[in-house]
């Protein structure tokens, strides 16, 4: 049924090396390949399959026969990647009567599979398995059991997206175990099948762990769908792991695997799920963008559960940025969709979707009768976690607003099932509501009550007089946040461990295909680095169990010690006005540290500029230089130091950093576990604070909590103006230099993978179109601007600038004042071809119009330019950073001046080069560079 890369080669080989008309081997090897590439190279097979086609016309034995029905299945399978389920159907049903009258059993367990598949995109579950069940019973008749134990798994996995339970009890014993020689085609099945029954059994990390192989596995053996897929069960897993940007990557993953091949199912699901991710990281906007897009390409594919999940989360998305009328509607499509499709589960969402935004929309008794409605089917069907969310919505709508029971008339007000709801309601019915939602939640095997779920009881509680319930449901809260603090600490080490166990796993895949001879040196590493994984688990439990700050402070030392070369310690938090740093902890060589203060804005410290960034730092000195017996506070040389921003949840609490004698002490394993230390310290601190302050308010309960409440949301606010602010020039509205610093290095991490990917696959064909241009553009004779007609004209020219620059870039660039007049535009995923007409067009919008000074007066200027490429030899990737090509580009903006201005230079790599010093080189000189043969200039004077 699928084939590895080595055979698809091998068939590759055998048909190129066929001349003239190729004979009935070579035809087999024909169908065969196109039969093997149909998911590898849609359109290479659709060729293959059209040319074999027209050779077999007028063949009228059995097995040209059997060919040209292999044919319609791949013609079929065509159709159903590209959502034309329709004529796929048609096709796969006429192969499978096809198959049947020459008596093949193999072909029609292959058209049944087929059909299963179409079924899956038109929404019909019981067909699903009905046809999974024949393609069974069709590779049993032949005695095909690579065919069947890939059917079974199939059918296995099927069913646990049905019943989880049912499925491990029916098929866990029954299908092959995963081992070292499970067939890539059956192990992609097999870990899809693993990571499902993972994941629904709360189990993240081997759900992740599976999800990875099955990638793996899937690409392989051709199975482009099923590694689609799985690459996005990665990002889901890791997302439930808190660690959106690592699953932003895995989305983007099969982002860029599905949109090559146009299969709309593929490029829909992916665009939704990338999406959501953004959404997460609260990058709503762009979010919005991919769902729309994932809308239109899911649009042929209406009848899916695709389609539905694709309006819940353009639902979820509108609820969010505060559309609620948008929101209604996606989620009545949703109903709408649900009814079709008779899915109760979208039923339910959309009701529970629909009254949610017809509360925010002032609808409160509409929003009730939804919600009620909702959570009579919820019951039904036995949901538990919807009803838990429809019970706090029907808590929060009588919250907001006491609602009549009955009419003055004596006629129901509300919906009559509220009556029936609240027979026996001992105090209101919010509370009631309430704990209804807790005595479910609490029943659910391995689920964790949410802080806020207690918090509103305990509000409840409060508000009917009963205090006593309220301080013990605030208890209880307290503890759930904590338990939940924990929990993230241990998702940070399980997805440590998930992508140390993959990337082990990989490395041995391709020491066995490459039998190097240092396997036991690696090994050792491994098994040290395993060990050092596992060490951290246990260091992160123990660190997060304390709730005294000393007891923090002094177990960190402890381990701090024991896992890294370090002479000083010190740890530094923020004061609570937020301006200053104070040493809490320093030790240097096991003496205690004069006590010291750090002004936050403006130290020339490193400890304060690392707060100041929030980024790690990490400094190597000299043993030569005369300073490095100063950097740190107490008597002892340091070569080495390391900083990092103790943050939870983006609120910075202070600094923690290393010093060490030793050159060069800290690589990328001691900054791994530094980083880790970090993460437990922060977690620990913020505990121990949460753990003073809560016994500071225990007699005032109420009115703490309201307080706490308001400030949670100022410091929220603030800290999101601060963020922005920090990140937008004031005057011009654009990007500013730490926004790029912050943003850049996850584009070039993206550029670089490609680039190697590209190399690793020969380096043949086009470059790939995920280049990074740097664009430094200067408004020229700008000081005569000022001089002759004020600043406050200068900076309506910045400002009108600003606008030019939109209108030739895309939203998704990144435009970044740099500095005075001058600005640094990102073209992203760009094409380095594109770079010169790009270039023009910023020109021309600035020489072409005049600018508006105001009260009609009009002033003509222009603008210099210079850009570079990154990478900039793309068959060397990493030769020039991007700090390094943002100075050529800044060198091609000096050579434009220089030329007179109003023109651009650009500076391209050649890949005839010295490796060794070529950046220094390049500054230096260009003319030399390009005498030389490292360098090509380009610019608007040679095009003119």
């Amino acid at each position: 049924m699928f084939a590895l890369n080595d055979e698809v080669a091998r068939l590759r080989a055998e048909l190129a090396g066929l001349v003239g008309q190729p004979d009935r081997a070579g035809l087999l090897a024909m169908v065969t390949l196109a039969w093997y590439l149909r998911q590898r190279d849609t359109a290479q097979a659709l060729q293959l399959a059209d040319r074999a086609r027209a050779l077999l016309r007028g063949a009228d034995d059995a097995e040209a026969h059997g060919l040209a029905v292999r044919l319609k299945l791949v013609y079929g399978e065509a159709k159903w990647l590209y959502a034309e389920l329709g004529e796929a159907q048609a096709l796969a049903q006429r192969a499978l009567q096809d198959f049947g009258a020459l008596g093949d059993p193999v072909g029609c367990a292959d058209a049944h599979w087929l059909l299963s598949c179409i079924a899956v995109d038109q929404g019909w579950r019981d067909r699903v398995e009905a046809e999974l069940e024949a393609a069974a019973l069709q590779a049993r008749e032949a005695a095909d059991h690579g065919r069947l134990a890939l059917i079974e798994s199939e059918l296995a996995r099927h069913l646990a997206f049905q019943n989880w339970r049912l499925a491990a009890a029916r098929w866990d014993r029954r299908l092959r175990p995963i081992d070292i020689q499970t067939p890539p085609a059956l192990l992609a099945v097999l870990c899809d099948y693993r990571s499902a029954m993972c994941s629904f059994s709360g189990d993240p990390g081997g759900a992740l762990s599976h999800a990875i192989k099955a990638f793996d596995a899937a690409q392989q053996s051709g199975q482009i769908r099923r590694a689609i897929v799985a690459a996005s069960n990665a990002g889901y897993e890791l997302s439930s792991l808190n660690d959106q940007h690592a699953s932003l990557e895995w989305m983007q993953r099969s982002l860029d695997l599905a949109r090559p091949t146009g299969w709309p199912a593929s490029v829909g699901r992916s665009l939704q799920q990338t999406a959501d991710t953004l959404v997460q990281l609260g990058r709503l906007d762009a979010g919005q963008e991919l769902l729309a897009e994932a809308l239109q390409m899911l649009a042929p594919l209406a009848g899916s559960r695709a389609y539905a999940i694709a309006l819940c989360s353009a639902g979820h998305l509108a609820h969010a940025q505060g559309d609620h009328g948008r929101a209604y509607d996606c989620y009545c499509q949703v109903q709408q969709r649900a009814e079709a499709l008779s899915q109760t589960d979208f039923h339910i969402m959309g009701m529970l979707g629909q009254a949610q935004n017809l509360f925010r929309l002032d609808q409160p008794l509409r929003a009730l009768e939804v919600a009620l409605s909702g959570l009579a089917l919820a019951r039904e069907q036995h949901d538990v976690f919807h009803q838990i969310e429809l019970l706090r919505l029907l808590a929060e709508i009588h919250a907001s607003q006491p609602l009549p029971l009955a009419g003055a008339d004596g006629v129901p007000a509300v919906h009559p099932t509220l009556q029936c709801e609240l027979k026996g309601a001992v105090v209101n019915a919010p509370l009631h509501f309430l704990e209804q939602a807790l005595k479910l939640a609490s029943g659910i095997e391995g689920y964790s009550v949410t802080g806020d779920l207690l918090d509103a009881l305990a509000r409840e509680y409060a508000n009917v007089g009963s205090y006593l319930s309220a301080y013990n449901i605030c208890q209880q809260a307290n503890q759930a946040r904590e338990k939940i603090r924990s929990q993230k600490a241990t998702n940070l080490s399980i997805v440590m461990q998930v992508q140390h166990q993959t990337e082990q796993a990989r490395a041995e895949a391709e020491h066995l295909r490459q039998l190097a001879a240092s396997e036991a040196g690696r090994a050792e590493v491994l098994q040290q680095t395993g060990m050092t994984l596992l060490t951290l688990g246990a260091i992160g439990q123990e660190i997060t169990a304390n709730l005294d700050q000393a007891a923090v402070f002094q177990a960190l030392d402890r381990h701090v010690h024991s896992l890294l070369d370090a002479t000083c310690f010190m740890v530094y938090l923020l004061d609570e006005a937020g301006d200053t740093l104070e040493m809490a902890f320093g030790m240097e060589d096991g003496k205690p540290l004069p006590h010291r203060r750090l002004a936050l804005a403006d130290s020339p410290t490193q400890t304060a500029l690392c707060a100041r960034e929030r980024r790690e730092i990490k400094l190597d000195v000299s043993p030569d230089s005369a300073d490095c017996a100063t950097l740190i506070p107490g008597t002892l040389p340091t070569l080495s130091l390391l900083f990092a921003p103790l943050v939870v949840h983006d609120r910075l609490l202070g600094v923690m950093s290393l010093q060490s004698p030793r050159p060069q002490a800290y690589a990328e394993r001691e900054q791994l576990i530094f980083r880790n230390l970090c993460a437990y310290g922060a977690i620990a601190l913020d505990n121990a604070a949460a753990y003073r302050q809560l016994h500071a308010t225990l007699g005032t309960l109420r009115e703490t909590q309201a307080q706490l409440l308001q400030k949670n949301l100022e410091l929220e606010q603030a800290n999101c103006a601060l963020e922005q602010v920090s990140l937008t020039d004031t005057l011009t509205g654009l990007r500013n230099r730490r926004f790029l610093q912050q943003q850049l290095d996850g584009d070039v991490a993206i550029t670089l993978r490609q680039h190697e990917e590209w190399l690793k696959a020969g380096g043949h064909g086009p470059n790939p179109d995920n280049d990074l241009i740097f664009f430094m553009v200067d408004l020229d004779q700008f000081k005569k601007v000022n001089d002759h007609h004020g600043h406050a004209v200068g900076d309506r020219l910045l400002v009108q600038m600003r606008e030019r620059l939109l209108e030739v870039f895309r939203e998704s660039d990144y435009l970044v004042r740099w500095g005075g007049e001058e600005f640094l535009v990102v073209a992203r995923a760009s094409k380095r071809e594109d770079a010169p007409t790009l270039a023009e067009r910023i020109r021309k919008a600035v020489a072409d119009r005049h600018f508006d000074l105001g009260d009609g007066v009009r002033l003509a200027n222009t603008c210099s330019l210079g850009f570079a490429c990154y990478p900039f030899i793309p068959k060397h990737p990493q030769l020039l950073s991007w700090h390094q090509v943002v100075e050529l580009a800044d060198q091609g903006l000096y050579m434009a001046k220089r030329a007179g201005r109003n023109a651009w230079f650009g500076l391209v790599g050649k890949e005839r080069h010295d490796n060794s010093s070529m950046f220094e080189r390049l500054m230096r000189g260009a003319d030399q560079a390009v005498h030389a043969g490292e360098l090509q200039v380009v610019s608007s004077l040679n095009q003119a």
